[in-house]
């Protein structure tokens, strides 16, 4: 275990164990329509390369850069730092995170993808941080309901850090709380 986690909230088993149930739940759901997988950039990228590989339909797969942390713990203004490459409209478009917290950036990159007319778009999240939501949000596939602590690990960071551990844990409070 890493020096800078508290204690493992999921391993490795347990991710693919999530991703393999989630991957079958979309194959079942989405079968016959055409699908447009979208990553969202950075964290997401570990846990959308695994369920795409999941699930068993032909989709299309892209990925957006959407941000609003800034090496902080509090979410703030939404940055768009990678658009979509191919279009949404007329799509069924999977938005694919690796947790919901506030659910503000997701709602917003939801919003946009129906402005640009998709058929529909619904969110795949492999963590649910409901005590930390700020916006109504729901995600419509979920891995694991979480408490409201500080994860890092398989894509998620704090300040660019952890998101190569194969593991999600709970960080060290002493590592991102700086207060006096």
């Amino acid at each position: 275990m890493h020096q800078d986690i508290e204690r493992i909230l999921l391993d490795e088993q347990e991710i693919q164990t999530i991703v393999a149930r989630l991957g079958q739940q979309i194959t079942e759901d989405y079968r016959g329509k055409e699908l447009l997988v979208v990553g969202v950039l950075t964290g997401g990228v570990f846990f959308t390369a695994d369920l795409v590989r999941a699930i068993q339909l032909p989709c299309t797969l892209d990925f957006v850069g959407v941000s609003s942390y800034r090496n902080t713990t509090e979410s703030g203004e939404l940055v768009m730092t990678k658009d979509l490459t191919l279009p949404v409209a007329g799509k069924d478009v999977l938005v694919v995170e690796d947790i919901v917290d506030t659910g503000r950036t997701l709602r917003r990159l939801m919003e946009l993808f129906q402005r640009r007319g998709a058929a529909s778009v619904k969110l795949c999240a492999l963590l649910d941080k409901p005590a930390a939501r700020k916006t109504d949000i729901t995600a419509d596939y979920v891995g694991k309901q979480v408490a409201n602590e500080f994860l890092v690990g398989y894509g998620l960071d704090y300040a660019q850090q952890y998101r190569n551990l194969p593991v999600i844990g709970v960080l060290k409070p002493e590592i991102y709380d700086t207060k006096p």
